[in-house]
C-alpha cells in the first residue's frame, strides 16, 4: 500500500514541470498526453488524452514498483530517487520511446525534469517511516528492525 501511494502522488505531480513548460511558452498542455497514449498497441498514429492516461498510470505503477524493489534495499531518499528518474528518463525518452514520432516531438527538457520529479517524489515517499497499528513508527532501513 506504501508504494502505490507513493507512486500516486508522483504520478500526479511529476508533469508539473512540463505543464507549466507548456503554459509559459504557449503549448498545448495535452500534447505529452496525447503522446503517451501512442505508445498502446495500435494507437501509434493515434494521439488521445485517455489513451495517454491509461499510458502513464501504467507506466508509473511500473517504475514505482522497480523503485519500491530498489528502497527495500538500499535507502532512495530524494536525491537517490531523483537520479533513477534520470535513468528512467533514459529509457522511457532515449530508448523505449525511438519508435513514437509523437513522443520524439516533445521538448526533451521539461520531459527529463518530469521524471525526475517522479524519481524524487517516490523516492522521498518510500524513505519516510511508516504508521504501525500501535501508532509508533517503523522504517524498511537496511539494518534496523522492529522490537
Amino acid at each position: 500500500m506504501r508504494a502505490a501511494s507513493a507512486g500516486a502522488a508522483a504520478a500526479v505531480v511529476s508533469g508539473i514541470p512540463s505543464t507549466v513548460h507548456a503554459l509559459v511558452t504557449g503549448r498545448d498542455v495535452f500534447a505529452a498526453t496525447r503522446a503517451a497514449g501512442t505508445l498502446l498497441p495500435g494507437r501509434r498514429h493515434r494521439p488521445g488524452v485517455a489513451a495517454g492516461l491509461v499510458v502513464h498510470v501504467f507506466v508509473a505503477a511500473v517504475w514505482t514498483g522497480v523503485l519500491a524493489a530498489l528502497a527495500r534495499r538500499h535507502r532512495l531518499g530524494a536525491g537517490g530517487g531523483a537520479a533513477a528518474g534520470l535513468v528512467i528518463a533514459g529509457l522511457d525518452l532515449g530508448i523505449a520511446a525511438r519508435g513514437y514520432p509523437t513522443i520524439q516531438k516533445l521538448p526533451r527538457g521539461p520531459q527529463i525534469l518530469d521524471h525526475l520529479v517522479f524519481g524524487a517524489v517516490t523516492g522521498a515517499l518510500l524513505d519516510r517511516p511508516q504508521r504501525t497499528d500501535q501508532g509508533t513508527t517503523s522504517t524498511t532501513s537496511p539494518g534496523c528492525s522492529e522490537l
